[in-house]
């Protein structure tokens, strides 16, 4: 599967906010919902904060991210933020430090709209958290990836309705700056087939666009239905996408044991 590393609308080069993109949103434009490694006050939206790890809320999206993987102080802070013997998510690193311990992983893919082909749906409506019940219902039985009580939170979600009956969905999620994320595209198994998450895909991508960020999305690896789709509508491949589940280890960070 090629990889494009170098890729934007207007030949650009990509910013490499796109290989931390969960730091970048939670230390950029997502700040108001960043639970942050040090106490104090949280920043205004789009400001910076204090600490070299923060994660979303448990129920908003369940992961976290460290300012420089590569740097032990940030995941020092991420142990003093999470706690002993936590299990997180944790998004685009691929080792761990020594006392850590990896207990899952996954293989995605990261793609960016270089070709736009977007456009409004006009029977989408938008859903807020009143249709987080019937959201719910939908993601467990279509299993697009992670969806909880306050997701909805994080950006516009779009769907479609058949006969009052909530039958397909996509959204957004991370935000980075100048990027946002589609996420949650779903359909219902019995209407699938009629090109319904394609429009919704386009539907979000350009009121992503029309505020002037430029989308992008994660697909599971071997999801190669979905990756050709995004591909359809003028996304590219970037770059892999590795995603771990570890667990902190089992001491504070003062070394006591709990």
């Amino acid at each position: 599967m090629p990889l494009h590393t170098d890729v934007r609308p207007g030949g650009a080069p990509v910013a490499e906010i796109l290989d931390n993109a969960v730091w970048a949103a939670l230390d950029g434009p997502h700040a108001r919902f960043a639970e942050p490694s040090e106490t104090g006050v949280p920043p205004a939206e789009g400001r910076g904060r204090v600490g070299r790890a923060a994660r979303y809320p448990e129920d908003v999206y369940a992961c976290a991210a460290l300012a420089d993987p590569d740097d032990p102080a940030a995941w020092a802070d991420l142990h003093t933020l999470v706690g002993p013997g936590t299990v997180i998510k944790i998004k685009f690193v691929e080792k761990v430090p020594t006392g850590w311990e990896i207990v899952g992983s996954g293989a995605g893919v990261q793609l960016v709209a270089t070709d736009p082909r977007d456009g409004p749906v006009p029977d989408a409506v938008r859903l807020g958290p009143a249709d987080v019940p019937e959201i719910l219902d939908l993601v467990a039985r279509t299993r697009p990836g992670p969806f909880l009580k306050r997701t909805v939170e994080l950006g516009t979600y779009l769907g479609i309705r058949h006969r009052g009956r909530l039958i397909a969905l996509a959204g957004e999620r991370i935000r980075p700056p100048g990027w946002t994320e589609i996420s949650a595209v779903c359909t219902d198994p019995e209407y699938r087939g009629r090109g319904l998450a394609r429009r919704l895909v386009r539907a979000v991508a350009a009121g992503i666009r029309e505020r002037g960020d430029t989308p992008f999305l994660h697909a599971a690896a071997d999801n190669t239905p979905a990756i050709r789709l995004y591909e359809s509508i003028g996304f590219t491949l970037r770059r892999p996408s590795p995603v771990l589940q570890v667990r902190s280890p089992g001491t504070s960070p003062e070394g006591s044991v709990l």
